[in-house]
């Protein structure tokens, strides 16, 4: 992989981040709704809607040169590749495409596997989706391998990289950790996980459907070896995306119908690909890249972009964090120095699904829940019932986050007191 752009730290500048003009582009708000459901899955622009719908009415067939359906489906393909591989710092021939984050991660977690031995070790965290801890628990118990757990502290939201280096060992074949948690928001030092995992040998799968959503990602700069993402967080159709090191890729070996191409990354995709999710996902990319009005190419672009719209969604968070400290009772667990604009809460003497369909009611969108962080939501305390999740998105407004400030004031609080 290509180490194009270090990963841009939050600079607060939101002079170039215009957010009605963006938000222009989604139909989905003009029903007055407030989103803070983005972690979840964003709302779409028109741009990929119509790149859906162009791609499904134009001639299309399997991929190939001879006929124009053939050549629009190879187009889409290269074209995708090539869009996912800006986005991420990757090379195109690094890019696996397949149906979602979690269905790839379980492929490759039974390829990977398949060397693994009595005796060998994996490392995956409680911070983490159960997307990157189950594929991995239940490929090591096939293959007779040990869990090693690293824990995150719940009073800081940190997870430490010496909580990370202190489960590895010479048997160590791999460690799985988030980029960024879908709960609370922590951004652990990847780079350095991944450079102690490969001190001793392992490899390193870095979730990074959540991180991808809100910054520039550079794979190389991360050190990981598989970077997973999913475009419907960024905007993007329904799919998963993982990149992985093409040195790597080329050793592995997957289960596959003996006349599908042994090339890499076709290797790892199974089946025909969907070319009109495909084209949507170039679309998302492209989208990202115009957020703001920068020049250069389409990784240039996105690097001034989502840097902008890091600085406008941190400054959202600054305000809304302000306003939830001002609330009574209301407690929040996303605390580490390095988080996205995404945030749990919990309530004194309140159920978080009661506090979330009360805020619907007010025409605001924030789900309640574990959403799959399991051991995280556990280790917070919470159980499987979690809390309330704020996840600001690029359409987010200073209005959303002061209705949002409201709305809860008025569920939290009876008017009289």
């Amino acid at each position: 992989m290509v180490s194009q752009t270090s990963v841009v730290t939050n600079t607060r500048d939101t002079t170039a981040y215009d957010v009605e003009a963006v938000r222009a582009h989604f139909p989905a708000l003009d029903g007055g709704t407030a989103f803070f459901d983005g972690p979840g899955g964003s709302q779409t622009p028109v741009a990929v809607a119509d790149a859906v719908r162009e791609a499904m009415l134009a001639p299309l067939a399997n991929r190939g040169h001879v006929t124009a359906a053939a050549r629009n489906a190879e187009a889409i393909v290269l074209a995708c590749r090539a869009a996912l591989a800006d986005l991420l710092g990757a090379e195109s021939d690094e890019v696996i495409f397949g149906r979602s984050m979690t269905a790839l991660t379980f492929d490759l977690s039974r390829t990977l596997s398949a060397g693994w031995r009595p005796g060998d070790e994996i490392v995956v965290t409680r911070l983490d989706h159960d997307a990157n801890v189950r594929p991995w628990v239940i490929a090591a118990a096939a293959a007779g391998a040990t869990v090693r757990w690293a824990d995150f502290d719940p009073d800081t939201s940190e997870l430490d990289v010496a909580a990370v280096a202190a489960q590895l060992t010479a048997r160590t074949r791999l460690v799985a950790v988030t980029a960024a948690s879908n709960l609370i928001g922590t951004m652990p030092d990847v780079r350095a996980i991944a450079d102690a995992a490969h001190d001793v040998g392992a490899m390193v799968f870095v979730d990074g459907v959540h991180y991808a959503a809100h910054g520039v990602v550079d794979v190389g700069e991360l050190g990981a070896d598989f970077f997973a993402c999913s475009p419907y967080k960024f905007l993007g159709p329904h799919c998963g995306v993982v990149a992985g090191r093409h040195e790597v890729l080329e050793g592995l070996r997957p289960a596959k119908l003996l006349p599908s191409t042994d090339r890499v990354p076709e290797r790892f995709e199974l089946g025909t690909l969907p070319y009109e999710v495909m084209a949507g996902a170039t679309a998302a990319v492209e989208f990202l890249a115009d957020l703001t009005p920068a020049t250069g190419s389409r990784r240039e672009r996105l690097v001034a972009s989502l840097g902008a719209l890091q600085g406008h969604e941190d400054a959202l968070r600054d305000r809304l964090e302000v306003g939830l400290a001002a609330l009574r009772g209301v407690t929040v667990h996303s605390r580490a120095a390095r988080r996205t604009p995404t945030l749990l809460v919990t309530f004194d003497g309140r159920d978080p699904a009661e506090v979330s369909a009360a805020l619907a009611e007010h025409g605001v969108n924030a789900p309640a829940g574990s959403f799959y962080a399991y051991e995280a939501s556990r280790v917070l305390g919470l159980g499987d019932a979690g809390g309330l999740r704020i996840g600001l998105a690029p359409y987010t407004t200073v209005d959303d986050v002061d209705r949002l400030l409201k709305s809860l004031d008025d569920a939290l609080y009876d008017p009289d007191t």
